[in-house]
């Protein structure tokens, strides 16, 4: 899991979050298709969502940063829907990005926990993406 605009928000975080998401893709298939016959290879499934989350250091003896959510667990039924190879992210994410990447809206799709939901895939980036992203 990974998060954008944490802890310090930032206007493009979500085009940063779905830039990372299509670099992870691209060297996922790279590997896969450079890779010898017996090497060790898998597939990956993406989800990202849009949202205010809460975030702090838990432990007392081994400290771990986390985040926490209804904006995660929304995230994390992103993945599990999705297609391997593939990015999905929710209409909040989707509305964010829409005139920097090319998306592919799959529709409304059922939820567990959640009901029905509106879906993109997400392909690439649009040539007129706004660069450099920044604060």
């Amino acid at each position: 899991m990974c998060a954008g605009g944490v802890p310090f928000p930032t206007r493009d975080h979500a085009q940063k979050v779905v830039l990372a998401a299509l670099d992870i893709v691209t060297f996922v298939k790279d590997y896969k298709n450079n890779s010898k016959k017996n090497d060790i290879c898998f597939e990956i499934r993406i989800g990202i969502n849009t949202g205010p989350v809460v975030a702090g250091v838990v432990g007392t003896k081994k400290f771990v940063y986390d985040i926490w959510g209804d904006a995660v667990n929304v995230a994390s039924r992103m993945e599990s829907t999705s297609e391997p190879g593939k990015i999905n992210i929710s209409s909040q994410t989707y509305e964010l990005i829409k005139d920097d990447f090319d998306c592919e809206y799959r529709g409304e799709i059922e939820v567990k926990n959640r009901g029905v939901m509106k879906m993109y895939f997400v392909h690439k980036a649009k040539e007129n993406i706004s660069a450099p992203l920044h604060l």
